[in-house]
């Protein structure tokens, strides 16, 4: 097979990676003004919840969750110093968080945020999650979940993983007064399988909304609120959510479902516009094939598997995540950063990398495994010293932290993304 031309890009700044931390750091970066390429897949989106966390758990092995995040964050920035967030203070992270938010808005996402506390969400199990922020068309669920009041959860026939009749029996030994219906999505009846993208993307078609109402209708009963499977819409959620509010005449929610979720796809194609827009380059079918650092910037070759752009870039950030998104690889020899195999802290060896219990609730010390970086989020070397002046990292690739168990994700994401960026412009002055 002959390759095709080599596409040639000058920028300011390469992203590697396009999860959260990846989009944060191209967001924050062409506010600054810096011309930016963003390289890497958005598909590891779609396995998000849309939730938006900051803490939700502070210590190692605690199973309170925590009411007040932001006291969370300085606590645990003192007790743990090599930990990302203590790159940042509780006000820098809530700032950034703030100003991400304001960016999803104007994508088209609007969310809502617990300011000075954690919100209890839905989740498809039954059991509420501790977030910070959530997508406004989940914010009833938080009001669901502090009433008392009626509330009628509906799943559709032929979608899986998500059962209304779960959802109850789990949330009704905490909260009473819900009630469960499974009914047929309009025009998919008598379907073995439905998927909530399809619903979701019906769901935006003049009149849906109505066909869906008049078959909820005589479920109601004295319903006040009314929880669902995400898929009111992709593009215009917000305004479906309220539609269908208005005609079922009380709150309605959704409740993220199994990836790929709805939330997922809803942020995945709103930033990919967004940022299209702010003039960051996309490259969302490419990865790093090759890095190398040389005279006062870094060359970049990126395709799907073999050379379909080369970058020049003055500045590299790494946010490709942990092992799912490829930023790190497991080894027989130890644990790797994929790129530039740059210096990863890890346990001292394979046998220390989980504890005999799965379950155990202090974490897995592979979960804490990533790349150590300085105060401006550069990686540094055995000797602490950055490996490169113009290397940056942000996200779930930096070490010292276990995201999922700690319930930090998104503030992770977004707070070494700002800070970063911000380093790289107090560098380049």
């Amino acid at each position: 097979m002959t390759q095709g031309p080599v596409q040639n890009v000058q920028v300011d700044l390469a992203v590697a990676g396009c999860g959260l931390a990846g989009v944060a750091s191209a967001y924050f970066a062409a506010q600054e003004g810096l011309s930016v390429v963003l390289c890497g897949s958005t598909g590891g989106l779609v396995f998000t919840s849309g939730y938006f966390d900051v803490l939700g758990y502070a210590e190692r092995g605690n199973t309170t969750p925590l009411s007040d995040p932001w006291a969370g964050v300085e606590e645990l920035s003192a007790r743990e110093p090599a930990h990302p967030y203590a790159r940042c203070t509780p006000t820098e992270i809530r700032s950034a968080m703030r100003e991400f938010l304001q960016f999803t808005a104007e994508a088209g996402l609007p969310y809502a945020d617990a300011g000075d506390s954690n919100f209890q969400a839905c989740t498809m199990s039954g059991l509420p999650k501790t977030t910070w922020a959530v997508p406004q068309t989940m914010r009833a669920g938080v009001d669901m979940l502090q009433s008392s009041l009626p509330c009628l959860v509906v799943s559709f026939a032929g979608l899986k993983g998500f059962s209304a009749r779960q959802f109850a029996a789990v949330l009704s030994s905490r909260r009473p007064n819900i009630r469960a219906v499974s009914c047929d999505f309009p025009g998919m009846e008598g379907r073995s399988e439905v998927y909530a993208e399809h619903m979701a993307r019906a769901m935006e078609v003049p009149g849906a909304c109505e066909k869906l109402a008049e078959r909820l209708r005589p479920h109601l009963a004295d319903a006040k609120f009314v929880g669902m499977p995400a898929m009111l819409g992709i593009h215009d959620c917000d305004a479906v959510c309220h539609n269908m509010a208005e005609l079922l005449g009380c709150p309605v929610f959704e409740i993220p479902s199994m990836p790929p979720s709805v939330p997922g796809i809803r942020l995945r194609e709103a930033y990919e516009l967004a940022l299209s827009a702010r003039g960051v380059m996309l490259l969302p079918r490419h990865k790093v094939l090759q890095a190398r650092q040389g005279g006062n910037g870094w060359t970049l070759d990126c395709g799907a598997r073999e050379l379909e752009c080369r970058v020049e870039a003055k500045n590299l950030l790494l946010a490709t995540g942990r092992f799912l998104g490829g930023g790190l690889q497991a080894r027989r020899t130890g644990i790797r950063e994929s790129i530039l195999d740059l210096p990863v802290h890890q346990p001292e060896g394979r046998s220390m990398w989980h504890r005999l219990e799965y379950f155990d609730l202090r974490g897995h010390e592979l979960n804490r495994a990533g790349v150590q970086v300085d105060d401006a989020c550069r990686p540094v070397g055995v000797d602490g010293q950055p490996v490169y002046p113009n290397l940056y990292a942000a996200g779930s690739i930096l070490g010292y932290q276990d995201w999922i168990r700690s319930r930090c994700g998104t503030g992770l994401a977004v707070a070494t993304a700002q800070r970063a960026v911000a380093a790289l412009r107090e560098q380049a002055v």
